[in-house]
């Protein structure tokens, strides 16, 4: 089965919006619903899709705002999220919205995952890697039934960069560590898609990512 993903951006920090869904099923996955909900719920209406489930891969304000107005229109859909990051959904500060004077507060999630977890749902199967650092409880969400793999990473690795590591319970010794035992030891041709900016490859970033790759000592370099 031939996977469609559509990524939808939202204002104001240009988070990443995932539609997961297979070609010729009316099931998807939403991943990271943002604060445009609103532009979620056109694309899936208008594509007569319907959410089996919102993956989230993070609690951070920016990654969960679009839950409650999913819900609203779809009230059964369940939540998933990292144990260690559940608690901040309903917490606005620790989700850090409270920061930005706007508190966002999110339903409860329905399941919570952890290392070794599998997501079954739309036709799709999910693994689930623990990699913490820019969160304590950070996930993210590794399509094995496509070539090449899909990892759907949140914030942990971007084009040239990894995710902030200041925030409270980050630790970039955690982060980096994860992305090296973790991702880089899928192929080359697994496609990163992140929670901001645009897809990359793992084998892109071990040769380019200063700090997570090559020029971070982590291979040699011939």
């Amino acid at each position: 089965m031939r996977v469609r993903i559509e990524t939808i951006v939202s204002a104001p920090f240009m988070e990443n919006t995932y539609i997961v869904h297979g070609e010729g099923r009316a099931d998807c996955l939403v991943v990271d619903p943002g604060f445009q909900p609103q532009q979620i719920i056109h694309s899936l209406r208008s594509q007569e899709l319907t959410p089996a489930a919102i993956l989230l891969t993070h609690g951070h304000a920016d990654h969960i705002a679009g839950n409650t107005a999913l819900r609203r229109e779809w009230p059964e859909v369940p939540i998933l999220i990292g144990a260690g990051d559940a608690p901040m959904l309903a917490d606005a500060r620790a989700n850090l919205s409270a920061l930005g004077g706007v508190a966002v507060t999110s339903p409860p999630a329905d399941r919570l995952l952890a290392e070794g977890d599998r997501v079954e749902a739309a036709g799709l199967t999910l693994d689930v890697f623990d990699l913490p650092g820019h969160s304590p409880g950070h996930i993210v969400y590794v399509l094995r039934g496509e070539s090449p793999i899909v990892v759907l990473g949140g914030d942990v690795l971007f084009q040239r960069s990894i995710g902030r590591c200041d925030f409270p319970g980050g630790s970039q010794e955690l982060l980096v560590g994860g992305i090296r035992q973790k991702l880089f030891t899928l192929p080359d041709d697994t496609i990163v898609y992140p929670g901001h900016g645009d897809p990359t490859t793992v084998g892109e970033e071990k040769r380019s990512n200063s700090y997570c790759g090559d020029d971070a000592g982590l291979f040699e370099i011939d």
